[in-house]
């Protein structure tokens, strides 16, 4: 496969023919996700992730989904350091399943769990924990992240749902953010969707009440609620960086290869 999903690298169908001596150490490093500034974000998830980051809405016209924002330029996750630690809060499911991820069959009907050969904590060297047993069996560990990973996508194909049902009403439009940051820099994001406030206040009476049903009111409104983090997270971010940035500007000539 090629890249895809952001930080998938090369996906291959997991097997015991292929991966028998196969381990994976997680959990100890995020650099996979230093390059990403923003990420999917189930809607089971609003509540944790609003608590530490903006929860906003990618796509289009036809397609949208909420994602969490990390960082504050293109390219760049404030919440991952040079060592590739995890410098935020709560950390989404996406980059917590990685590297597994399913992969669709083209009629949509089979998932098949594969896993990126490039992941660094993908090795033959014993570290962490074997998908294989001496027997070519599934260990409880590939058992436990198979389980994860359809547990993730049943919840990602409910939170496709939410999103259609946000486009059907139109509920959303295109919104940016514009910051002032330690310094007087200023900053600003943009390419993503909100839910229109006044819009959701004018919805239907049915559909109010079966998007109350469904928790789908609620979510707007954590929604809503969590773009309060966004200077928070910008002003964070910036005075994290500000250390390396005055050490660059302190270097003699010499240091700094000129």
């Amino acid at each position: 496969m090629a890249k895809q999903l952001m930080i998938y690298e090369r996906a291959v169908p997991i097997s015991s023919e292929r991966h028998r001596e196969w381990s994976v150490k997680m959990g100890t490093s995020y650099g996979f996700a230093q390059n990403v500034n923003s990420v999917p974000l189930l809607a089971a998830e609003f509540l944790s992730a609003a608590q530490d980051y903006a929860i906003v809405f990618a796509g289009d016209d036809k397609t949208v989904f909420p994602s969490v924002i990390l960082g504050m330029r293109e390219n760049e996750n404030g919440h991952v350091n040079a060592a590739g630690a995890w410098t935020g809060g709560y950390i989404p499911a996406f980059l917590r399943r990685y590297p597994f991820v399913f992969a669709r069959s083209d009629d949509g009907q089979t998932f098949t769990l594969c896993i990126d050969e490039e992941f660094e904590g993908f090795n033959k060297d014993g570290r962490g924990e074997r998908m294989f047993d001496a027997d070519g069996n599934r260990t409880q560990f590939l058992t436990n992240m198979l389980t994860f990973t359809r547990e993730y996508q049943a919840l990602f194909e409910r939170t496709q749902m939410f999103g259609d049902r946000l486009l059907k009403h139109g509920l959303l439009q295109p919104a940016q953010a514009q910051f002032t940051l330690p310094g007087g820099q200023t900053a600003s994001l943009a390419g993503f969707f909100t839910v229109d406030r006044a819009k959701l206040k004018e919805l239907p009476a049915d559909v109010l009440a079966e998007m109350a049903r469904t928790d789908e009111l609620e979510l707007c409104y954590v929604h809503l609620q969590s773009l309060n983090n966004l200077t928070p997270m910008a002003r964070r971010i910036a005075e994290a960086a500000a250390p390396s940035i005055r050490d660059e500007a302190a270097q003699t000539p010499a240091e700094a290869g000129v």
